[in-house]
This record gives C-alpha cells, structure tokens and sequence, in this order.
C-alpha cells in the first residue's frame, strides 16, 4: 500500500508505544481519551446543511461531543487532546463509527458529510473495505458519503493524494474541502483535489451583507467554483442578512447557526424563520466594493532593476547605460540596502564634457549619485505615493523612487507609471462611486436595477434632483455648492431601508433610489421635509427674507430666482413591464421631469401605466 504521506506512517500511529513511547506511562488525559473511546461515550450531533434552491436541507454535517460535564465534552478538547497523546487516529476512527450509526439509526435525508484528517485516509480500517462493509451492514450507500477533507495536516504530496481520492471516488465517495480561505494551502487543494463540495470558511460568510472585502472575496469564490462545476456551501451564516445576501449571490447551500445549531436529533426541516427568507421577493442590497476604496500600494509599480554595489566605479555604470538603452535611471545599494540612484541623463552629460570621462571614470560611482532618492516602503499606498511627489522636487518625478521591504531593496518605481495608476483609478473610481459622497454610481445602480428585474421584484425607481440649483452655485460658489449635495446624498440615506433600499448617486446633483420598502412614498415625502428644514441654515438671512436669490439670468438681467427645492419623479417597476436599466433610467428621468414642473419641492408618482398588487400583497406583509 502506497503512503501520500510520508512523513505520517499510520501503523506507528496504531502502535502508540512504537512511534511515541511515553516516558513514564501513559497520562491521565491519554487514559481518560482511550477509556471514552472503548466505552463509545461519544455522542454523534448533526449540523444541517440548507439547499437554498429547494428549500430544504440536502445533507448535514456530522460532529461529535464528549459525555456532559466531562473536561472532554467539547470538540476542541477532544482533538487537542488526541493530537497531545497521538491518538489522534484511534479517535478519528471511533468518530467515524458513532456517526454513521447514528446518521443510519435517525434515518436522516440527504448526505452525510464526515470529516478525515489526510492522516485518517491512510488508516487500514479506512481503506481496507472496514468501513464500507460498516455501511453496508447499515444500509447506507457511499454515494450518501460525503468525505470532508479537513487541512490540520499539510499535503506535501499531492498526486499521492490525488490517487488516494481517486480510489475512494470509484467506491462512490464524494469529496469535500474544509475552511476555504484558511489554512495551509486551500487554493491549491481545490486546484489539486478538485472536490464536489467547498465550504467557505465561516470567517468570509459571517456578517458578509455588511462588509465589502468578504462580499467580493465570497463573489470571487463564486465565480471560481462555477468554472469548475463544484457546489459551494457557505459556513458561519449567523443571521437573516447573511442568508439573503448568500441566497441572491447564487451560492446553493448554507450552514450556520441561523439555519441550524448542531443537535443529537436535528429538524429534517428548515425552520419558517429561514424559509420566510428562501422565499422572499426582496433582493439583497449587496455592499458597495468601491473601486476608489482598494488600496493599492508601491508593490503594483514596482519594476526589479539590478542595483549596482556603491563600491563599483562610473566606467561600470556608464557600460550599464550603454547596454541598456531603456535603462533610466540605476539604484546603488550598500549590501541590501538602498543609498543612491544614478540618473541616466546626468551622467551621460557629465561624462559628454572634455576628458571627464577619463578624470572620473575610475572614481567611486557614489561621486554622481543622488544621495538622498526617494525611498518607499512597498506597502505606502498610491495615494501617499502622489502625495509625497507631489510635494517634493521636481527631479523626483522623473527619477522616481526606491521601493524596500523591510528597509532592503526590492526594486524602483517611475513617477510617469504612479501618474497613469491614479489616473485610471479616478476613472475607473468616478463609475463606481461618486468622490463627493461615495454613493454607488452608475455602474453599481445599473447591476442593482437590473437584478431587480431579473429576480422578477417589484419596486420603486425614484429620480431625485435639486431646482435652481445652477444659480445657487453662481452665487454661493461651487463649495456651497458641493455641501448642499452632500446634504441631500445623506437625507436620502437616512430615509432608505440600508436592508432594503438602494441609494446611488448618478452624478452633480441627480440621484436614484431604488426602493423595496413598502411604505416608499412616506420616505420620499420625508426626505422633502427634511431636505426644505436642513437648507434652510446654508442661505443668507436676505435671500431668504426675500424669499429667492438675486443673480442674472442667460441674458445678463438680475432677476430672482427661487430658493433651491428638490424634485422627485416615481415609478413603479418590475420585470412585466421594463426589461432593462436602461428602460427605467429613461422613465425615471421622465417622472422627475414632471415633477420638476410643479412649484417647491414635490413628488409626482408616474401612475398612467398598469400595474400588478402591490409589494405588501406579494409578500404577505402590510
């Protein structure tokens, strides 16, 4: 029998003494462990695991527990103590036994999923046909197996493994990975393994409607499993929030203590709290990943250039030049460290003169050298990067900078490449969030109404934009200007469900959102008053004594304008009647139209096209 694991023998493992000799006698905690598993006082529970699709659970996830109030009771404690007294094997195995009798004894639908150590594969009871004759003696087929493949121990030898699992695979077996996103190397697992199942670690899935990092790295996870025809199940799912959002992110199945805690005799069905959420007509606002909000730092722009030693003379460096005729500029270094950069130019002018090459060529090259680069960290951001160029002198931008880690070289980094980054982080930033209040822009509002459609929701689209605001901004200065939009992008989001309600700002002073909320018109006419109360305090006491402001019009003549009011076109919205953004932008901007014709601020409700019930009566709620 062939051993992917070299470094793990597991008959050693079954002779305790051989492999690990006690050195006087065996521990209490190694005798209280042995005494548990002869005299099977483990219990088996089992964790359900949802399929978010069909609206029941498709398997459950089987754990085991030490007798009550025994300092062994917890999972944790069992398996410390088994990896302390080697007998971590001896513990697997009777894990494995107490499940699957129990999993058959309960008469549980679905898959039963069993965790293995790499370790565990290699045990003759596992792979000698013990445990198959085991699941035929309880009528469970191994096509009900699901082998989840935990990473306590590395994988130095994948093909080994590659072949172990290939085995179990032909007897039926399926597999999964454990805790993706933690661990030793789960991507490379997955690469290698290519399991059925790969569960998320509860890390990335716990609190991920609220917290854009997990929210893309989950999304990634997504898209990586659809290529390779593997099911994700989401582990961690801790409230109604987490649920919804993994339901609408197209992730099938779930685990987590809102769905289920682990139980010796669980539900074989969903409880109506989760079903209410499987079943609701609601979309989840996902969280805004924000292109302007990644950071990137000075290890993007690093290009490696091969320094050269502070000891080597300026005939070395001038031959440098001229046998690289794209090289710029050359870093000098002492040992590791950074001390200088050669400027191509300067030193080509230099030598260029009268018999300088000859008076100099053989003198230490520090004598041409900046001796004072800019030097950075890898990790200083781009934004700091432009800063700190922005303020120094101008050679400095053509120079450019030394990237370190650590305080030692790792290579340079241009102030042409540092201008192109943040240049195209602007405008790759302006379409996913609007710099002046960091709403959703155009991009995410487009992705948001067109999920709407498709998940077949009915909605509000509401177009909000501000009146006579051009000749506020002539008189006030674009600064007021500025904070009177502010104002308004925060209004908005105070009278909008953050569960529910989508707020995105389309740029200057036009916004969207996109309501769920039932009671939609009583936030729209809220966000009126409270827009008309809080711009009272940015106009001076004259304009509003007179009720407008004095400034000229189009043709030079001083008029009064208005005060600054807010307009906001409705419409209500679903799939049976608008089939993409486009067609809502364009309906939207036509209500909000209408409703800039009336005087002050105002709401008109677009209401000459038929609709279904409204959302209250979809939904069952009021």
């Amino acid at each position: 029998m062939f051993n992917p694991f070299p470094h793990l023998i597991p008959e050693r493992h079954a002779q305790q003494g051989a492999a690990f000799p006690a050195p006087t006698g065996e521990p209490e905690e190694a005798l209280a462990l042995k005494a548990l598993i002869r005299d099977k006082q483990l219990t088996a529970v089992f964790q359900p695991i949802l399929d978010c699709r069909a609206h029941s659970h498709m398997g459950f996830e089987g754990l085991i527990q030490g007798p009550e109030k025994h300092p062994l009771h917890s999972p944790d404690a069992l398996f410390s103590a088994a990896r302390r007294n080697h007998l971590s094997l001896e513990l697997e195995h009777a894990c494995r036994e107490t499940i699957l009798e129990a999993f058959a004894r309960l008469r549980l639908p679905g898959k039963l999923f069993i965790n293995a150590s790499p370790a565990c594969l290699l045990d003759p009871r596992f792979k000698n046909g013990e445990t198959l004759a085991f699941l035929r003696q309880l009528g469970l087929p191994p096509s009900r197996i699901v082998i989840e493949l935990t990473e306590n121990q590395q994988i130095t030898d994948f093909p080994e493994i590659q072949a172990t699992l290939a085995h179990f695979r032909s007897l039926g077996y399926q597999i999964a990975i454990d805790d993706l996103g933690e661990g030793f190397s789960n991507l490379r697992m997955w690469s290698e393994i290519r399991p059925e199942y790969v569960k998320i670690d509860r890390h990335f899935i716990t609190g991920i409607g609220q917290d854009d990092l997990k929210f893309q790295f989950v999304k990634a996870m997504q898209d990586l499993a659809e290529t390779c025809s593997a099911h994700i199940i989401a582990e961690g799912i801790e409230s109604a929030a987490d649920l919804q959002t993994v339901r609408d992110l197209g992730i099938a199945h779930g685990q987590g203590y809102f769905i289920a805690r682990p139980r010796a005799t669980p539900s074989t069905c969903p409880d109506q709290e989760v079903l209410d959420v499987l079943c609701s007509r609601r979309v989840a606002v996902f969280p805004q990943a924000m292109a302007g909000n990644s950071i990137t730092t000075a290890r993007t722009l690093l290009h490696y250039i091969e320094p050269i030693s502070c000891q080597a003379d300026n005939d070395q460096v001038f031959l440098r030049f001229e046998n690289d005729p794209q090289l710029e500029v050359l870093p000098v270094v002492e040992g590791e460290t950074p001390v200088g950069l050669i400027n191509r130019h300067t030193l080509i002018d230099r030598f260029a003169r009268p018999f300088r090459r000859e008076l100099y060529g053989k003198k230490p090259c520090t004598l041409f050298m900046d001796p004072a680069p800019l030097v950075v960290d890898e990790n200083a951001t781009v934004q700091e990067l432009g800063l700190i160029l922005s303020r120094a002198a101008r050679h400095y931008l053509f120079d450019g900078f030394i990237v370190t880690s650590q305080g030692r070289y790792t290579g340079v980094g241009s102030g042409h490449d540092l201008m192109v980054l943040i240049t195209e982080m602007q405008i790759s930033a302006a379409r996913y969030a609007n710099p002046l209040t960091q709403l959703p822009g155009n991009v995410p509002i487009n992705e948001h109404i067109d999920r709407l459609l498709k998940a077949g929701v009915r909605f509000a689209a509401c177009y909000a934009d501000l009146d006579n605001f051009k000749p506020f901004n002539d008189i006030y200065g674009y600064r007021r200007g500025d904070d009177v939009i502010q104002l308004l992008g925060q209004i908005l989001v105070e009278v909008a469900d953050a569960r529910l309600d989508f707020v995105g700002h389309i740029g200057g002073d036009d916004f969207l959102i996109l309501f769920q909320s039932n009671d939609w018109e009583a936030r729209c006419a809220r966000a009126l008053k409270l827009f008309d109360e809080r711009v009272l305090p940015i106009f001076s006491a004259e304009d509003l004594q007179r009720g407008g402001l004095l400034g000229e019009n189009r043709h030079g003549e001083v008029v009064l304008h208005p005060l600054p009011a807010l307009s906001i076109g409705a419409l209500m919205a679903d799939s049976c009647h608008y089939e993409s953004h486009h067609e809502i932008a364009t309906a939207a901007a036509d209500a909000k139209k209408q409703a800039k014709k009336q005087r002050g601020s105002s709401l008109f409700i677009e209401r000459r096209r038929p609709y279904p019930a409204s959302p209250a009566s979809r939904d069952g709620q009021t």
